[in-house]
Parts: C-alpha cells; sequence; structure tokens
C-alpha cells in the first residue's frame, strides 16, 4: 500500500512539473490569474480536479 501511494506520490509530481519546465511563461501567467480569482472560484476548481480524479480512478479500475 505505501509503495502504491509513493508511486501515485512520484507521478503527482512530475505530471505537476511538466507545465513550469516546457512553458514557464504560460505557467507564470495562469498562476498570476489564479491568484486573482476569489476563493469560491479556487474552491470549485479544486472541487472539479478531485472529481475528475475519482471519475479516472473508478475508470481504470473497471
Amino acid at each position: 500500500m505505501a509503495n502504491t501511494f509513493l508511486m501515485a506520490l512520484a507521478l503527482m509530481l512530475i505530471l505537476e512539473g511538466v507545465l513550469p519546465f516546457l512553458a514557464p511563461g504560460l505557467w507564470r501567467d495562469t498562476f498570476r490569474r489564479i491568484t486573482q480569482m476569489n476563493d469560491g472560484q479556487i474552491r470549485f476548481v479544486g472541487l472539479s480536479s478531485m472529481i475528475v480524479g475519482l471519475v479516472i480512478l473508478w475508470l481504470a479500475r473497471l
């Protein structure tokens, strides 16, 4: 179980690092826009991301 968790964490870090590595200017602009959002908008983005992740996990287990 710990091995699976560490692999998932490593994959998340790899995916999170792709955009800043390949397009730092785009990443910076995107991050700047995110900081200008209000709390409700940021929460909606976070909730949407979690739901999409859960759906992907559910589909992968079928």
